[in-house]
């Protein structure tokens, strides 16, 4: 199967809704998303659920770890084994160490990814939790930190997307969340862009939700969006 360019996120704790979505929308995307919400409510077996529904779509495990660096591991270590999943995060604000425990725990199949900035958070929020200087600066410093560490990419919004792209080479992954068709509500997102400027940008995936599943027909929004993203590439 090509790489998706979209990781659908299905951000539901109800099974039944999650099993209807990833019917309809993996096949056409390709990849789905499956975060905290779902996997505190359900646990591996619905995950395992979902994507037996998902027509061969790839997971992208967003748990986003960030703890004491064995315990990093021994979650990722675990994750790994109960879910198979194709991509899975950790926090890079966890520091050097814990990524690359993370990293060695992690299963040869499973790129890890770090989160650098939530891009729920404005540059005045970030001050407000200790980080120095722009939400670019900060993206940049963790993602080189991610890097170094050995993990496989990182999780970034689209206005970093260039500069990270030219710093850290063609193969480095960039799963972009933060995508907004254009006129669709922004949400609790902040840094966004929309989904054709932010492939032409250098993203490597593209993390949808809302636009897709809030849709009155979530396949053909997903396919919707593909016909353009496809038109940049």
């Amino acid at each position: 199967m090509p790489k998706p360019l979209i990781f659908c996120a299905i951000d539901t704790d109800d099974i039944e809704d999650a099993v209807k979505l990833a019917a309809s929308i993996g096949p056409v995307t390709g990849g789905i998303k499956l975060g905290l919400e779902f996997f505190n409510a359900n646990g591996p077996q619905g995950v395992a659920r979902v994507m037996a529904a998902a027509g061969g779509a790839q997971l992208f495990l967003d748990l986003k770890y960030h703890d004491i660096p064995n315990t990093v591991a021994g979650a990722v270590r675990a994750a790994c084994a109960a879910t198979n999943p194709a991509f899975l995060n950790v926090h890079a604000a966890g520091g050097l160490e814990m990524m690359r425990t993370a990293k060695a725990a992690c299963a040869p199949g499973t790129k890890l990814l770090a989160v650098t900035i939530l891009t729920s958070l404005s540059t005045v929020e970030l001050g407000d939790v200790g980080f120095e200087g722009p939400a670019d600066t900060c993206v940049a410093r963790l993602a080189k930190l991610a890097k170094q560490a050995g993990l496989d990419g990182v999780v970034c919004s689209a206005l970093e997307i260039a500069a990270l792209r030219k710093a850290l080479g063609p193969d480095f992954i960039l799963m972009v969340p933060g995508i907004r068709p254009k006129g669709a509500d922004a949400g609790d997102q902040k840094r966004i862009m929309d989904p054709q400027a932010a492939i032409a940008a250098g993203a490597s995936h593209l993390v949808i939700g809302r636009p897709i599943t809030q849709a009155r027909d979530p396949a053909a929004a997903a396919q919707e969006i593909l016909v353009t993203i496809n038109d940049v590439r």
